[in-house]
């Protein structure tokens, strides 16, 4: 089944993160060679980061060809239950923050996920968990409207939970909040989600969703095959 959101990619690393192998005019080449559209520049920022004009600039300065529409984006990490961002002062031009649960929202911080585990072991109740999980990922939608979530759901496994772990109402809460902050929610290939159930809630509430790589080199950039059947069950129901 062909689907609409497949002519874009919504999230491209470049060389500007440390974890990406590909220059920004790479990544533009390949995603004509995909046959894309919409192409989503994004690389890691933290507090502590600097160099977002200059990124911003090269963005500005690429050669883009006709058919092509290249946007500007940076992810920041979840840094607390309050839904707070590890992201320094951006500039005007900016198009999306990718809003990313790379480690625990904790009371006082992020957590990493080993330590998670072990709270868990001692007796932290995964209901109580989930909800300080997902009462995160709302707030940081309420903090920061207009932007997208960047593999949502990903940690879960991470800390030996799963998406279905999450039950109907956490996740209504989460795509009600998603279409009302006007949140894009990508689906994304490198970690196979969200899920089918977590994606049919959110175009039930009325939220969009949009397909990324997460690619941190272009030979991957609008190459799909795991999106495809999230996409195809979500169209199902």
């Amino acid at each position: 089944m062909t689907h609409a959101v497949l002519h874009g990619d919504h999230h491209v690393h470049s060389t500007f993160s440390d974890d990406a192998v590909s220059t920004l005019a790479e990544n533009v080449d390949a995603a004509v060679g995909a046959g894309l559209r919409t192409l989503r520049l994004v690389d890691h920022v933290r507090q502590s980061t600097t160099w977002v004009p200059e990124y911003l600039a090269a963005v500005r300065a690429l050669s883009v060809p006709d058919g092509l529409t290249v946007l500007s984006g940076v992810e920041a990490k979840i840094l607390d239950a309050s839904g707070a961002l590890d992201i320094p002062a951006l500039p005007d031009g900016i198009d999306r923050i990718l809003i990313a649960d790379h480690q625990f929202p904790g009371v006082d911080g992020p957590l990493g996920p080993s330590t998670v585990r072990e709270r868990i072991a001692a007796g932290w109740a995964t209901d109580d968990v989930l909800d300080q999980f997902v009462g995160a990922i709302v707030a940081a939608m309420d903090r920061y409207p207009g932007n997208q979530l960047a593999h949502c759901f990903s940690l879960l496994p991470k800390i030996g939970l799963a998406e279905h772990d999450l039950g109907q109402e956490r996740i209504d809460a989460w795509a009600r909040a998603a279409a009302a902050t006007d949140t894009l929610v990508e689906v994304n290939e490198k970690w196979g989600c969200p899920g089918a159930e977590a994606l049919s809630a959110l175009r039930l509430a009325g939220g969009e969703i949009v397909a990324s790589t997460d690619s941190h080199e272009a030979a991957d950039v609008g190459r799909y095959s795991r999106v495809i059947p999230l996409l195809d069950a979500v169209e199902m129901d």
